[in-house]
Formats: structure tokens, C-alpha cells, sequence
């Protein structure tokens, strides 16, 4: 029993001293209930500034460089029906077994002038609820004839061949053709027009700045060039503007030249090809001509202005209905005050408007003509 007390206390001396021996361990504090953690230091980066947002004022700039604006597109004719229309019976003048035909006539390209004829006529239709069907006559003269004949009740003809429609079958003028007018220069009367819609026009005379050509008189001996045996102000009216001055084309010009338009008599007198020629104001600034001939301006000038020429437009037969005549200058009316519609009738014929005209409105032309001893019907091919 002795023996083992003392074995009891021998291990619990060894114990005691191992503990001694041992280390002791380090406290850690916790952290007070206000303190906050403290981050690891890390080395700090820049922070990135702001992007400043833009003025009300300021338009922000386009990251790329800006593309060209498109080209304005023309908007479809609206061709709204119009009220107060008047109805027609099935079989009557104006229904879709009997039409109202318009003759035009093809002053231009013929597939461009029947394509424009047969959109006009389309919208003219629904305009008016009436039936509309056209015709293109391959002349002025086919054209008047087939007017007389009660072929055609309508028509878009020229100031000579409306002037010989109306004294050979009493077709008369219901609508003019308007277009800004290009004044002739200082020396024009009618100067203060310029820019203006007006329903007539002029022809010049041209010639080259150092020619020595001042007046008509000066002609004589010289060459000429026309634009065409049957234009109006490159050619008729020029003809009597020479007769009125004393002036024989066939015996006092040493040769008379018909071009084939307009520009080609401003190219001519441009490279010397003829001493004068005869356009309608102002040919020199055909975009055609302009390109090949930038200084034509400077070389060629106008000396002399015809009279007031009547522009063309739109004529009834006569006995036409005057209830269906109103509806279809209205329609027409309606369709160039819409940008689409006038698009369409500018296919055919370079109006810029129509207007409303007496049925003496190619009277007082007439009787000029007649004075310096013109026949229209010689006119009229």
C-alpha cells in the first residue's frame, strides 16, 4: 500500500513538471464591438476620371465620319378622289365602256411619254371617278386631226398647233403651262419676272462675244444656225423677228443651219461652226452644255429677245361636255398641287404648273402671226 502511494505521487510530480515545460499560449483580444476590421494594404490603383456627360448644347460627335445625305425620293401621287364629282351612266362618255380619250402628242422620248400618259390618266381616274384612256399621236397634225374627228376629246398640244386646232376645228384652250421664267438679261423688258411662274416664254439670239454681231441688221452675210425647222423660239419666231427687220433668211443669210435642239445651236456658235444662232432663254445653261463647255457663258451672248411666246397645254374639242371638262381641269389641277402627281405629269411635259385659261388665250399671238404674214397651218407637222 506504501509502495503504491508513492508510485501515485512520483507521476503526479512528473505531470506537473512536463506542464512547466511546456509553452504558454498567447491570447488574442477581440476586437471591440466599434472597430472595424483594418483591410490587408494592398498598393492603391488610379481610379479612371469621369466621362464629362455633354452640354445641352453640345451635339455629340459622331465616331464615324458622317455619310452623304440620301437623295430626296419622290412620294407616290396621292390621286384622293375629289368631291362633287359628276357620275356617268354605263355606256355614257367618261364610264369604262366609253372614256374620255387624251391625245399627246410625243415630243419627247415616245416609251417615256406613253408611260407618263397612261400614270396620268390612272390618277386622273381616281381623282375624278371618271374614265380616262390616251392616245399618242405621232405628230401635232395627227393629233388635231384626230380631234376634229371626235377621235380624241382632249389634248396637250403646242402654241402653233393649238392656234390651228382652234381656227380649223374650234378646239379650245382650257389649261396653260407655267414654269419659272428665265429672263433674257438687263435688255428684258420683263426682267423683273425672273424666277416667276409665267405662261409664256422667249427665244434669243446668240453669237459669239468677239463676232462684232450687235443687231439683227448685222446678219446679213453671216451663217445661222436653228433649232429645228419647226421650233417655235429656235426657229419660227426668229424667222419672223428677222422678216420684221428688214431681214431675208433665204436671200440675206449666207446659210441657215436647223440643229437638232437647243444646245447643239449653243455648241455651234460656241466652236464657230455658225456666226448667230436661235434658242429659247437661256439654252446656255443646259447642264449637257455646261459640262463640256464651262466658259460658254463668257464666250457665247445673247443680242436680241423675241416677243412673248404663249406656252402649251391642254385644249377640249369643241361641244365638250362642260361638266366633264370642269372635272378633268380640276383633277389636273389637284394632281400638280401634289409633289407625286405633278412628278407624273412632269414625265411627260417640264411643267411646273397649270392654270386655268381663257379660250381666247392664243388670240392676241395669233394676230401678231397673221401681221407678219404667217400661216399657222404651215406650222404644224
Amino acid at each position: 500500500m506504501k509502495k503504491y502511494v508513492l508510485l501515485v505521487l512520483a507521476l503526479i510530480v512528473v505531470l506537473a513538471a512536463l506542464a512547466a515545460c511546456a509553452p504558454a499560449p498567447t491570447a488574442t483580444p477581440l476586437p471591440k464591438p466599434t472597430d472595424a476590421p483594418k483591410p490587408t494594404a494592398v498598393p492603391p490603383t488610379a481610379a479612371p476620371k469621369p466621362t464629362e456627360a455633354p452640354k445641352p448644347t453640345d451635339a455629340p460627335k459622331p465616331t464615324t465620319a458622317p455619310t452623304a445625305a440620301p437623295t430626296a425620293t419622290v412620294p407616290p401621287a396621292a390621286c384622293a378622289k375629289l368631291p362633287n364629282m359628276p357620275t356617268v351612266k354605263a355606256g355614257d362618255l367618261g364610264s369604262p365602256e366609253k372614256p374620255i380619250v387624251i391625245t399627246f402628242v410625243p415630243s419627247g422620248d415616245v416609251p417615256t411619254i406613253t408611260k407618263a400618259g397612261t400614270e396620268t390618266a390612272e390618277c386622273l381616274g381616281k381623282i375624278t371617278g371618271l374614265s380616262y384612256k390616251i392616245e399618242v399621236g405621232t405628230s401635232y397634225a395627227v393629233s388635231i386631226e384626230a380631234m376634229g374627228a371626235g377621235k380624241a376629246h382632249a389634248g396637250f398640244l403646242a402654241t402653233f398647233a393649238a392656234i390651228l386646232a382652234r381656227e380649223k376645228y374650234g378646239i379650245e384652250p382650257a389649261l396653260a403651262s407655267t414654269r419659272a421664267y428665265t429672263s433674257g438679261g438687263d435688255s428684258d423688258p420683263d426682267k423683273a419676272l425672273a424666277g416667276q411662274q409665267t405662261d409664256f416664254y422667249k427665244g434669243q439670239f446668240i453669237t459669239k462675244k468677239d463676232s462684232g454681231i450687235k443687231t439683227l441688221a448685222d446678219l446679213k452675210g453671216k451663217t445661222f444656225c436653228s433649232a429645228g425647222a419647226t421650233s417655235t423660239s429656235g426657229w419660227i419666231i426668229p424667222s419672223i423677228n428677222l422678216k420684221a427687220n428688214g431681214i431675208n433668211p433665204d436671200k440675206d443669210l449666207k446659210g441657215v443651219t436647223h440643229a437638232t435642239g437647243h444646245p447643239a445651236v449653243v455648241i455651234a456658235v460656241y466652236k464657230g461652226d455658225c456666226d448667230a444662232g436661235a434658242t429659247y432663254v437661256d439654252a446656255r445653261t443646259d447642264a449637257t452644255v455646261l459640262r463640256t463647255y464651262p466658259d460658254v457663258n463668257d464666250k457665247v451672248v445673247p443680242f436680241f429677245l423675241s416677243i412673248r411666246i404663249p406656252n402649251d397645254g391642254l385644249q377640249f374639242i369643241k361641244g365638250f361636255d362642260p361638266v366633264l371638262a370642269k372635272a378633268t381641269t380640276d383633277g389636273l389641277l389637284s394632281m400638280m398641287a401634289d409633289p407625286g402627281g405633278r412628278a407624273v405629269v412632269r414625265r411627260a411635259y417640264t411643267y411646273d404648273a397649270l392654270k386655268t385659261v381663257p379660250s381666247t388665250f392664243y388670240d392676241e399671238f395669233k394676230e401678231l402671226l397673221k401681221k407678219a404674214g404667217v400661216d399657222a397651218a404651215s406650222l404644224v407637222k
